[in-house]
């Protein structure tokens, strides 16, 4: 990361500035106790593979494959790398945009969240949900907040109800 030239760190932010996004998810899944896999992402998408492979040489992580629109896309969502890699080199070289700056932080929020394993529990849900809902607008949700609480609701009362001896 230090290798970085600084006139590619830069341009790189810059260019994840306007077409970047971080992207907090919920994934329903029955074998986590929280009824939902929370995952964190970066991704940039560009018809023009090179500038996407400069994110991959220099951010030393991440996926870049070809939609069959012929856009590229490029993404992060290992959280090691997220936390190794692509925090560290957005601190280093950031954004100007206040958008993409409180996006970023909330991102790191998250990060730190679900790296300290806070989001095991349902306070730690609902604090995600809370910083989420303050990135990128609001966006498009395929899960609402009152879904994905009601399920953590849901999947314990079944867990207990299934758990009781019968007599």
């Amino acid at each position: 990361m230090k290798n970085v030239p600084v006139n590619i760190g830069f341009y790189l932010a810059g260019f994840a500035d306007g077409e970047g996004s971080f992207n907090v998810s919920f994934r329903k899944r029955d074998d986590y106790k929280q009824g939902y896999k929370i995952s964190l992402c970066f991704n940039v998408s560009q018809k023009e593979k090179l500038i996407l492979t400069l994110f991959k040489k220099h951010l030393n992580c991440g996926t870049l494959r070809e939609r069959k629109d012929g856009v590229w896309y490029y993404e992060v969502n290992n959280l090691t790398a997220i936390n190794e890699n692509v925090i560290p080199f957005f601190k280093r070289f950031n954004f100007l945009s206040q958008k993409k700056k409180r996006d970023f932080s909330k991102f790191c929020q998250i990060a730190k969240i679900i790296t300290d394993n806070q989001h095991l529990t349902e306070e730690g849900i609902k604090k995600i949900l809370d910083i989420r809902r303050e990135m990128s607008d609001g966006g498009k949700r395929k899960f609402s907040e009152a879904g994905i609480i009601h399920q953590k609701e849901s999947s314990e009362t079944t867990r207990q109800t299934v758990e009781k001896p019968m007599i």
